[in-house]
């Protein structure tokens, strides 16, 4: 008989992004529902998934506290009716406030907990729902913040990446163009929009380029205008439906540091320039960074000083391709034996103990 798993989820795509991943892994084995937040269902196709909308309040704001305690308390009951109505056999969080009325009906009905943590910084919520979880499934043991005594709670599995990326055959380049991706996260990176245009067009004197950039949509004619007068192949968007297409043509990736990005490009061994998100909590985007960098397999620029060392950095690229090719082969072996199978068969093995 199948099983009946709820994941919870929501709030920025670093959350929802592991879940609907999550929801490949298990869709064979379970049925499978989603409980969200509405800032999260732009992320996910509403009719392709079974969706219960929760959306649980900050509890930051002390003026506001009595309200959302209040309204704290009708989501946990909400829980409750959902978890019955769906009849739900274990709970898997994703990280975030907006699980907590799940976690705590679930603790209250007996009911299994597990947790996803995709930053090499344990989560705060994640930190709270320690205790009230079976296990936690983690991309490393160095995990930053994590408490000792809970240790026997940790899973390591492979980092969660689309089954389709792992399918992708890397197809063989009929140019002697170098491919420059450039992203900034779910919310894009001005920084990026900035004078990095003009540092790629001086490099493409002495290189030939092509640059795939995501930027807002208010700057994407500006862009195209930019590189095309420039004489540089280029395709700029705010929204790619085929991305996918996009991300396996690169040679290089300027990017954010967020934990699915890092993943896909660590998987299909593209080497990276992280420039972590200052403002991430706990500055978990630089500790994600940190991990590949201590692998050598990328460059890690902060933000306050990317505008003066990106353009040396691009040059020592593209003139020391051995430091490059050394880096896409650490990816390499930083990636052996990571399959979509192996990490499939640790998820649903950890999940089906009782």
């Amino acid at each position: 008989m199948r099983k009946n798993f709820l994941i919870s989820t929501g709030g920025s795509g670093g959350h929802v992004i592991p879940a609907i991943i999550l929801h490949e892994h298990l869709s064979k084995n379970a049925n499978i529902v989603f409980s969200i937040d509405k800032r999260g269902l732009k992320y996910i196709d509403e009719n392709f998934y079974s969706i219960e909308v929760i959306n649980t309040p900050k509890l930051n704001n002390i003026f506001f506290l009595p309200f959302n305690l209040i309204l704290l308390f009708y989501l946990t009951l909400k829980s409750f009716y959902v978890i019955k109505k769906r009849n739900i056999n274990k709970i898997i969080s994703t990280g975030g406030y907006m699980s907590l009325p799940l976690v705590i009906a679930g603790k209250i009905l007996d009911i299994n907990i597990y947790l996803i943590e995709p930053n090499h910084v344990l989560g705060r919520a994640n930190k709270f729902y320690l205790s009230l979880c079976k296990k936690i499934f983690c991309y490393t043991d160095q995990i930053k913040n994590y408490p000792y005594n809970f240790k026997y709670k940790m899973v390591i599995i492979n980092p969660l990446v689309r089954e389709q990326i792992y399918k992708f055959v890397l197809p063989n380049k009929n140019d002697e163009k170098f491919n420059i991706l450039i992203v900034g996260g779910s919310q894009t990176a001005s920084i990026f929009n900035n004078n990095l245009k003009e540092i790629i067009v001086k490099l493409s004197k002495k290189k030939s380029i092509r640059i795939f950039q995501q930027t807002n949509e208010m700057n994407v004619s500006n862009l195209k205008e930019f590189y095309s007068k420039n004489n540089i192949e280029n395709k700029i968007f705010s929204f790619e439906k085929n991305f996918d297409k996009i991300l396996h043509k690169a040679d290089l990736c300027i990017t954010r540091a967020g934990a699915s990005t890092l993943s896909e490009l660590s998987v299909l061994n593209i080497p990276f320039i992280a420039v972590p998100l200052p403002s991430s909590k706990d500055n978990h985007q630089l500790e994600n960074a940190n991990f590949y960098k201590n692998n050598d397999c990328c460059w890690i620029i902060e933000q306050d000083v990317f505008e003066e060392k990106i353009e040396k950095c691009l040059i020592e690229i593209l003139d020391k391709k051995s430091d490059y090719l050394n880096k896409k082969n650490n990816l390499k072996k930083l990636n052996f034996q990571n399959t979509w199978f192996n990490n499939n068969q640790k998820i649903l093995k950890n999940l089906n103990e009782n």
